[in-house]
């Protein structure tokens, strides 16, 4: 188990490398630093000083990789790359444009960010998984073609439409709960809405594909054995059907979990929560480059850690993954 573990973490780190020298050649290569000079600073009535400047102020001078006017290790060490992407490897990502730490940022915002995306991905879950079982005992049924029909009706549905709704009849005309903004001390009152508006959102999807996982299972010769032998159709739901749909289930929950630290880009902005979703959009509008590569980078990481996790789950959901 312990070898299994320190060869998943030794393949992410040639996968943590190349994502960063991918992210600077996107950020620096693809686009110049004498695009992101102009487009900070407007393209009209910009002087090539003003640029030149700009430039030099972020650290975005000199060449990219390799200094051939240095010597020694300065040759890689005195580059744009060494300056500005080795830093990332220990989380290390500098200063936005207002000067503020940008690590100091993420730390204060991923609180918030969490405390709406964990609720609605645990209940999210719960709900998905229940609906799904409810219907496979009824399979067959009206009551099973009814709940098809509403869950691809909800699937169909904006994203959008769940949230303005929300807002306009829950917050608006019954006024039972903020429109939106975000405080520590009753933060409830501010999640509650959203959180509800989350679990609905994904109801359609998750519990359709939960109920094909389950009826997959349900014909498989486990399952027919076990009724075979006298076991009631609950307990071929709960003591063979949910055992044996946990690896693919586990491959769509655990890969979400480090993704939750980075939070929902719509849902805080339209709630006005102070999270790392409303963090990166308020980097998109002001044009804060630092800003957008490092959340690009964090994305990255967090995306690899919930690979990791999930071939780490795979141990315990079934042993036989071990030996490959």
């Amino acid at each position: 188990m312990f070898a299994y573990i320190v060869r998943r973490l030794l393949y992410a780190i040639p996968i943590l490398i190349g994502v960063n020298l991918l992210t600077f050649v996107l950020f620096f290569i693809v686009n110049t630093p004498d695009n992101m000079a102009r487009a900070h600073l407007g393209d009209k009535y910009v002087t090539q000083d003003a640029i030149d400047n700009w430039i030099e102020e972020k650290g975005y001078h000199g060449p990219m990789f390799i200094n051939a006017e240095a010597e020694g290790i300065e040759t890689l060490t005195d580059t744009v790359f060494f300056r500005q992407s080795i830093p990332l490897f220990a989380f290390d990502f500098g200063q936005a444009d207002n000067g503020r730490d940008i690590s100091t940022d993420i730390v204060e915002r991923m609180g918030p960010s969490l405390t709406l995306a964990l609720p609605t991905f645990i209940i999210g879950i719960w709900v998905n998984i229940c609906v799904a079982l409810m219907v496979l005992m009824f399979r067959g049924t009206s009551l099973d073609r009814f709940t098809v029909i509403s869950f691809v009706t909800l699937m169909s549905i904006s994203y959008m439409f769940y949230i303005i709704g929300g807002q306009y009849l829950i917050s608006k005309e019954w006024q039972l709960l903020p429109v939106s903004g975000f405080h520590e001390d009753d933060a409830w009152r501010f999640l509650l809405l959203p959180v509800v508006i989350g679990v609905i959102a994904g109801l359609g999807s998750g519990a359709r594909l939960y109920r094909a996982l389950f009826i997959e299972s349900s014909g498989q010769d486990f399952a027919r054995t076990a009724r075979a032998k006298g076991v009631t159709e609950t307990g071929v739901l709960f003591r063979h059907i949910l055992p044996n749909t946990m690896i693919p289930i586990l491959t769509g929950i655990v890969v979400v979990i480090p993704m939750l630290f980075m939070g929902a880009l719509v849902m805080e902005s339209f709630f006005s929560i102070p999270g790392l979703g409303s963090f990166m959009l308020d980097a998109i509008q002001e044009q804060d480059f630092s800003k957008i590569r490092a959340m690009v980078y964090l994305g990255a990481v967090l995306y690899i850690i919930g690979l990791i996790l999930t071939d780490i789950s795979y141990t315990w959901a079934d042993p036989r993954v071990r030996l490959s």
